[in-house]
């Protein structure tokens, strides 16, 4: 399922109009992503977790021509599923 396909499910489900519906889903995933961006959590409970990890710098190698190159530290979202969605994929 992609975005297009979830607003859709949503205008079907909820009897809104596709712009309605449209302007929903992409406020909800600007919220998320605006509260990763300053640091916060998202979780939605049951369902899954969003948070950032921090990864330091470190010297790493270029595989092509083997010089040492320093890699920045950095910041990445993280998921994780939550106990009621594991079951409900495991069925």
């Amino acid at each position: 399922m992609n975005k297009l396909d979830l607003i859709e499910k949503l205008q079907e489900e909820a009897g809104l109009t596709k712009t309605k519906t449209k302007a929903f889903v992409e406020r909800f995933f600007d919220e998320m992503a605006e509260a990763l961006a300053d640091g916060g959590r998202v979780e939605m409970r049951g369902f899954c977790s969003f948070h950032v990890k921090e990864y330091d710098g470190y010297t790493g190698r270029n595989p092509k021509t083997g010089d040492r190159i320093k890699v920045a530290p950095k910041k990445a979202p993280f998921f994780k599923a939550g106990r009621e969605l594991k079951k409900r994929v495991d069925k």
